[in-house]
């Protein structure tokens, strides 16, 4: 007889019924508009608010840590040399550019490859006249790594030619609209590399940042890019059997050192996002004091684990049955989250990316 998986790392116990109108499709009116629903995660109240009222929360010598990463426009649609149309999601921002035949440039990426048949290795790939790929090996799910050819400044090609990598739960016939390329990045973004926003801080404005800085808050950057494993179903009954997606992460030496300047005089830390959380825990050792960074994090964070940076988050609602619903439900308790979450559903709120906020607080 197999053994019982305990109601603690039982995919089954983080889902929750979600009426498909609660999945928001476009973002708030304005940023700042969003809902915000309260958790006080010592007593497990619950209240909703304006996502404004977050300035409520904060008091003087707290420090609010901020994912800075840059969403870049990821997805591309060309054809094959045959005509078939191709999609390929780029899943890591290229690097190291080399010098290809006369005036072209070379990258290498690995991308998610779709079409109505399959691919082949040395099978090219047109974008446009000055940007085009060739496979170079295929693997299981879509996987594959090509070369990128192109002539000029590959952000600009991106720029011009690639889609923003909305999530796939944002339904729409045409895609991407004008919108959002400025709704799907944060204020604060400044570093290219991620394919999908960390939704938390979509929330903020420069108004309202500047609101906390006057109550005496300080702030501070990390650099998590943010994968296509964010989205990644789990497709394992026990979760602690689940392989975590990496991503890349820099924290720098002055946030490291700020973060525990803070700690050692009682303030309080604030993370914005789940991908803040995982780099701060990730940075910091035994003892709790955050080092600074930089390489693949792959840290997988469920009920059982013990935080050791963090204890306040802003976030956003998480997909049932998803790493970022465990690593929420670590911080607070499942029970308390899911409870949290049926009261999101039965009052309204807009769920997702492009939906509305959650702040757990109470250390």
């Amino acid at each position: 007889m197999a053994e019982k998986i305990s109601l603690m790392y039982n995919i089954e116990s983080y889902h929750y019924d979600l009426p498909p109108d609660r999945i928001a499709q476009q973002p708030a009116a304005r940023r700042e508009l969003s809902r915000l629903l309260a958790l006080d995660s010592v007593t497990g109240a619950i209240r909703d608010l304006c996502f404004t009222d977050i300035v409520d929360f904060f008091s003087p010598g707290d420090l609010l840590v901020v994912n800075n990463t840059r969403v870049f426009p990821a997805r591309l649609l060309g054809r094959k040399e045959t005509g078939g149309r191709v999609e390929l999601l780029i899943l890591h921002y290229p690097q190291e550019i080399f010098p290809a035949a006369g005036s072209r440039k070379q990258v290498e990426v690995t991308g998610l490859l779709k079409s109505s048949k399959g691919f082949r290795s040395g099978q090219r790939i047109i974008f446009a006249e000055d940007l085009t790929a060739e496979v170079i090996e295929v693997f299981a799910a879509g996987k594959a790594r090509l070369n990128l050819y192109f002539q000029g400044e590959l952000a600009q090609l991106l720029d011009k030619y690639g889609q923003l990598p909305l999530p796939p739960y944002i339904k729409r016939e045409q895609g991407e609209e004008p919108g959002d390329r400025e709704r799907y990045q944060t204020v604060f973004a400044a570093e290219t590399g991620a394919i999908a926003a960390p939704t938390a801080g979509l929330h903020f404005t420069d108004e309202l940042l500047a609101a906390i800085d006057k109550k005496g808050v300080e702030r501070e950057s990390v650099t998590l890019h943010v994968g296509y494993g964010t989205f990644a179903p789990v497709r394992v009954q026990d979760i602690r059997q689940h392989q975590i997606h990496s991503e890349f992460l820099t924290v720098s030496a002055r946030t490291a050192g700020k973060i525990n300047e803070v700690r050692n005089r009682g303030g309080r830390i604030w993370a914005v996002g789940t991908t803040t959380v995982r780099a701060l825990e990730f940075a910091a050792d035994a003892t709790g004091a955050v080092q600074a960074k930089e390489g693949w994090c792959d840290l997988y964070m469920f009920p059982g684990y013990r935080f050791k940076v963090v204890n306040n988050l802003i976030t956003n609602f998480h997909l049932p049955g998803s790493s970022l619903l465990f690593m929420v439900s670590a911080l607070v308790g499942r029970e308390r989250i899911l409870t949290a979450y049926v009261h999101a559903v039965d009052n309204g709120y807009r769920f997702f990316s492009y939906g509305d906020a959650m702040i757990i607080s109470g250390a």
